[in-house]
């Protein structure tokens, strides 16, 4: 099971980019898709971008051309590279195992993982 530590939040202004990392433990993380989630009070939480073990990404169209998902399987990492960043994006950002997710009308929807861990997330605001 993989158990994430992300880190990298921070305040920065409207247009602005910031970059998150997670550390994730466990033996199967090459092998299992990674995913980057938001959140903010009062809302679910939503999957925004994954990267499958081989790297190939998928983002919500709420992202898109302007966040960039990648990992390093060697060294057991994701990251999230935000640019373009607006009022919106602001959120508690999570990091987390994300197999089997779709893509329905411009969202990426996780598949169901009762036992999926979240690490404490890192909170980026965006503000002028």
């Amino acid at each position: 099971q993989v158990q994430p530590v992300e880190s990298g939040g921070g305040l920065v202004q409207p247009g602005g980019s910031l970059s998150l990392s997670c550390a994730a433990s466990g033996i199967t993380f090459s092998f299992t898709t990674m995913g980057w989630y938001r959140q903010v009070p009062g809302k679910e939480r939503e999957l925004v971008a994954a990267v499958t073990g081989d790297g190939t990404a998928h983002y919500a169209d709420a992202v898109k051309s302007r966040f960039t998902i990648s990992r390093d399987n060697a060294n057991n990492m994701v990251y999230l590279q935000m640019s373009s960043l607006k009022p919106e994006d602001t959120a508690v950002y999570y990091c987390a195992t994300a197999d089997h997710f779709l893509w329905l009308d411009g969202r990426l929807i996780a598949g169901s993982a009762p036992n999926r861990s979240w690490g404490q997330g890192t909170q980026v605001t965006v503000s002028s």
